[in-house]
């Protein structure tokens, strides 16, 4: 009889094992050597082995951890395409690096679905044969009694014969034990929700994987910068950045529109110690959705659902509008212009770009205090991130704004290689003060720049993800299941009739600390009081 068959015969007959117990190979199986050469198809029948132990899906989940870290140190093409221009600028001597292992698009380069898939296939090869030796195991019958149960755990013996045989069935069953009978004995086992648990969590882990590989990909995450009494349609023009799946068709975008009427900020006025420190921001906004308009807020935390669509707040800050006229007195620029916060008073920079209208190209860069104060050294700085005395100070620039040169230039940044300083800085010339309704000149005589007014502005984010429903439920399962596999423990009990008294004892499949005192209440449920010992196990 070959050592397998002799394995299966002794899985089949020996009580003490359990049905769904599945072997390792002998050692001497797998010493190198030591059997015959292994053919194309042996060699694929190891590999897969390999490829779907448990340490192998283990070491593939660890591996995908590790391999998901470049996503988040190099910028990716599909969430910061301006951040890839510009580490490639900066770095030239290492983009053949970055292209070589993918590190801008790390989440579809061939290694990383490389592990993924192997990880999947992995975790199947891994579950389905344990279902189908589970599958077996729950429709056999228990196993047959041990001949001597004084060798197991929690031994005991009670007053009974033969006879009382069916009422330790009974008490068995009511216990949730499936039973046979052998002869003069009862076979008893229970705890298969234990290894259903076990499965369970490996099917949810496949489900999660499945779910977030694929469901993904039909998502879409946009976001837009809306100054207050301004909206925006939801298409794929109106967005300022736009990240969407890899299956993702524009033609699913939800029609509607979202107009940000009133952004209110709340700050802390009464600790001193927090003077200034934000409590609580409400974008007020109009939504029109199928021909109907409403009203709704969204706040930190709490995002509006429109369409289907989750609708984010997620940043805030101040848009002064200011309007510049040429030097015959002509309009050529009156925009709201964000600006973005520096610190926790609302200091904020930003920049303005005049390609045309003026003689020459002009870009202004400065600060807005939103309660601006003159330190000692003159200059200015913002005592309260609230508007109580807003002030403009630019610096100007003019010369070749690098707009026509074909390259993406931030509207956040102003490239001045090419520029010559007019006003602030090293120009000789103070930067320009403004106050709302004040009006200045533009140094050379190019023109005029007024400070006409000041709104918030809020950065609305839509986010679309249609894994978010099935992923909570697969996390709860994966929980509950977990639990299961924890905390059910898989239990043999025994009954035997034996010269004048019943023998009791139990098996448990790995550690269960409650086991004995389960026998000992099962012998009390059979005996009642009349208990004729308390055995002890004989090893």
């Amino acid at each position: 009889m070959s050592r397998s068959s002799s394995r299966d015969h002794a899985a089949a007959t020996d009580p003490l094992r359990p049905v769904d117990h599945v072997d390792e190979p002998e050692r001497d199986e797998l010493a190198f050597g030591s059997g015959p050469k292994l053919g194309v198809l042996g060699w694929l029948r190891f590999m897969w082995r390999q490829l779907t132990s448990m340490r192998t899906a283990i070491v593939l989940l660890l591996l995908l951890a590790v391999a998901a870290i470049p996503g988040s140190l190099v910028p990716q093409r599909s969430s910061d395409p301006n951040g890839v221009i510009q580490v490639r600028a900066d770095n030239p001597e290492l983009v053949w690096f970055y292209d070589a292992l993918s590190l801008h698009d790390v989440y579809s380069s061939p290694w990383f679905s490389a592990i993924y898939i192997l990880l999947f296939t992995s975790l199947v090869g891994c579950v389905i044969p344990r279902l189908m030796h589970h599958w077996k195991a729950m429709r056999a019958l228990p196993p047959r009694t041990p001949a001597r149960l004084s060798r197991l755990v929690g031994f005991q013996t009670v007053a009974g014969d033969a006879s009382d045989l069916d009422r330790a069935d009974g008490v068995l069953k009511k216990l949730g034990y499936r039973t046979t009978r052998y002869g003069d004995s009862v076979s008893a086992e229970r705890g298969y929700l234990r290894e259903t648990g076990n499965l369970l969590f490996h099917i949810a882990m496949l489900a999660l994987i499945l779910v977030v590989g694929l469901g993904s990909g039909f998502g879409y995450n946009g976001q837009r910068l809306l100054v207050e009494g301004r909206g925006f349609a939801n298409t794929l023009s109106s967005y300022d950045t736009f990240t969407e799946g890899q299956w993702f068709d524009d033609a699913t975008l939800p029609p509607f529109a979202v107009q940000l009427d009133d952004l209110d900020v709340v700050y802390e006025t009464r600790n001193p110690n927090a003077v200034g420190a934000p409590l609580d921001f409400t974008a007020h906004v109009s939504v029109t959705e199928g021909g109907e308009a409403r009203d709704a807020q969204i706040k930190v935390n709490e995002p509006l659902d429109v369409a289907g669509a989750d609708l984010y707040l997620i940043s805030n800050g101040y848009a002064p509008r200011i309007s510049v006229r040429d030097a015959e007195g002509e309009l050529v620029y009156d925009e709201y212009t964000p600006f973005l916060a520096q610190d926790d008073l609302m200091t904020s920079l930003g920049v303005m770009k005049l390609p045309d209208g003026l003689e020459e190209q002009l870009g202004l860069r400065g600060f807005f205090y939103p309660t601006a104060v003159e330190l000692d050294t003159g200059a200015l700085a913002s005592a309260y991130p609230d508007i109580a005395n807003p002030v403009l100070s630019l610096q100007a620039f003019t010369g070749d704004l690098g707009l026509d040169a074909g390259i993406p230039r931030s509207v956040y940044a102003l490239e001045t290689d090419e520029m010559t300083q007019i006003a602030g800085g090293e120009s000789g010339t103070d930067a320009l003060t403004i106050a709302p309704g004040q009006t200045v000149d533009i140094p050379g005589g190019l023109g005029t720049i007024t400070f006409e007014d000041v709104r918030r502005y809020g950065v609305i984010e839509v986010h679309v993800d249609h894994t978010q429903t099935p992923v909570l439920w697969i996390t709860v399962v994966l929980f509950l299941s977990m639990l299961g596999s924890l905390l059910i423990p898989r239990r043999r009990m025994w009954v035997k009739a034996a010269e004048g008294r019943l023998e009791l004892a139990g098996l448990a499949r790995g550690e269960d600390p409650t086991l004995e005192r389960a026998v000992e209440d099962l012998a009390r449920r059979i005996g009642g009081d009349a208990v004729a010992g308390v055995g002890r196990r004989i090893d």
